[in-house]
């Protein structure tokens, strides 16, 4: 199965030691949230990155699935025309 490619608010600015902890995510920090967006592979990696964020005492305000994750998708349209948001 394809990863899937998610926006994760979350409310108030996290630390960057707990940012350290997802590294494999992009943060965009904004005044009153944390936007953590990337592919996760699974529902199983899903579900453990948000026990993970609990663990930090952070408040998920949203989980959004965007879109499979760029390079599922470069493989299935066959390589050709596909760049990055």
């Amino acid at each position: 199965m394809a990863s899937a490619y998610y926006d994760n608010p979350v409310a108030g600015l996290l630390p960057p030691e707990v940012l350290l902890d997802f590294d494999w995510l992009s943060a965009d920090l904004v005044p009153i949230e944390t936007v953590l967006h990337g592919p996760l592979p699974d529902q199983a990696a899903l579900a453990a990155f948000l026990a993970r964020l609990e663990e930090f005492g952070a408040d998920v305000i949203e989980i959004r699935r965007l879109r499979e994750d760029d390079s599922a998708a470069r493989k299935r349209l066959g390589g050709a025309g596909m760049s990055g948001p």
